[in-house]
């Protein structure tokens, strides 16, 4: 039997988890145009900015999941055409420089929690994601962020594969071209998650 979503996301029961909202992904220092681009044409960063600050006010936790890379390029191995391309550049999402922080839209804030990698495509595998959420007993994560080509398409299957229900928030996302990442939402992930906007969203969080 389907869950209805204010069940999904009661406070209690869900976090929010953003995927790689970073300067240098999709802010000012971002070495992704296209993507970039779409998340200002779609307002994504501010309806992302709305989720996370309605989740505070009702006290569901905020995860930030982000990537970057050591100068040296310890951890984090060529194992993908894209991971390839951006190890070949040497300034790309460099740990300790302002590309791998959060757009400032997001925080971080004191309560919010930061789940970092050096590796891979998507946020749960050899990373404290689950282990954090189990800790704060999370059964629904909440998704917002880039990409629609994958990132997001990664995090959702791996959630579900650990169990977890998701909901995507369907005006924080992003993806190129713009066609493409509806079709995505509409074909892929509405088979493993239950689609949602942010003020459908926040509005089961308000008392």
């Amino acid at each position: 039997m389907a869950i209805d979503l204010d069940e999904l996301v009661a406070v209690g029961r869900a976090a929010v988890v953003t995927m790689e909202l970073q300067r240098g992904v999709v802010g000012d220092l971002s070495s992704f145009p296209a993507l970039a681009d779409a998340v200002r044409q779609g307002q994504v960063v501010e309806h992302a900015a709305r989720l996370v600050g309605a989740a505070r006010r009702a006290a569901v936790p905020v995860v930030h999941c982000t990537a970057g890379f050591r100068a040296d390029r310890l951890g984090s191995k060529a194992s993908a055409p894209l991971i390839t391309a951006m190890l070949r550049r040497p300034e790309h999402l460099l740990e300790g420089t302002p590309a791998v922080e959060l757009v400032p839209e997001l925080g971080p804030e004191d309560g919010d929690l930061v789940s970092h990698r050096r590796h891979g495509v998507s946020p749960f595998v050899g990373t404290s994601l689950d282990a954090t959420l189990r800790s704060l007993g999370v059964e629904t994560v909440v998704a917002a962020g880039v990409s629609l080509n994958l990132g997001i398409i990664g995090l959702a299957v791996e959630a579900v594969n650990f169990g977890y229900h998701v909901v995507v928030a369907t005006d924080a996302v992003a993806g190129i071209p713009p066609d493409y990442a509806q079709a995505v939402l509409e074909h892929t992930l509405a088979l493993v998650a239950t689609l949602a906007d942010v003020d459908r969203i926040t509005a089961a969080w308000v008392v």
